[in-house]
């Protein structure tokens, strides 16, 4: 079946505008400087499992850069490219790992989920964030990867929590496959 354009950019729409909201004005300030403790990353793990890898990549970027901006420090591209990383892997894992539109999630289906997040998150905080800081903006790579192993660490935990509950949530709300056929 093919996937509605329209369906994609409203969810893109909704889902960049949600994760700045949580980014913005749900922030969790960490010990480390210019780090948060985030739970958007739950949402954009499960709006990229539920909506797929481009949406995913498109609602990371699009609601990260929309958070830089309206700080007023201009926009951090690395960790906004790094954002969109990530909603990128978390729909490719998704798309692979977890179908969470036939309605039957289970322990197992959580588990590949969180796996893919818990990877996805790595790569993102632990590499192409302090990567990119160091070409773009010749950061100090002590402070690089502080920032990155707490913003690994805190987005690894809220998307286990955020977002397996959205997961297992929108998963009841889709009948189960086989659910609709009639009995003999």
């Amino acid at each position: 079946m093919k996937k509605s354009p329209v369906k994609s950019i409203v969810a893109v729409g909704i889902g960049a505008a949600l994760f700045f909201v949580l980014g913005r004005f749900v922030a969790i300030p960490s010990p480390v400087p210019n780090t948060n403790i985030s739970i958007q990353y739950g949402l954009l793990g499960f709006m990229a499992v539920a909506f797929g890898p481009i949406e995913g990549l498109l609602i990371g970027f699009i609601g990260h850069a929309l958070i830089d901006f309206s700080f007023g420090w201009g926009v951090w591209w690395s960790w906004v490219i790094a954002s969109g990383v990530f909603g990128l892997l978390a729909g490719l894992a998704g798309k692979f790992f977890v179908n969470i539109n036939d309605g039957a999630i289970g322990a197992k289906e959580i588990v590949k989920f969180n796996i893919g997040q818990v990877v996805s998150h790595l790569i993102c905080w632990g590499l192409v964030a302090p990567v990119l800081d160091i070409v773009i903006y010749s950061e100090p790579v002590e402070k690089l990867f502080a920032q990155g192993l707490v913003s690994a660490t805190a987005n690894i935990v809220t998307t286990a929590i955020i977002g397996s509950l959205l997961i297992v949530a929108y998963a009841a709300t889709k009948p189960k496959k086989g659910s609709l056929t009639q009995e003999k």
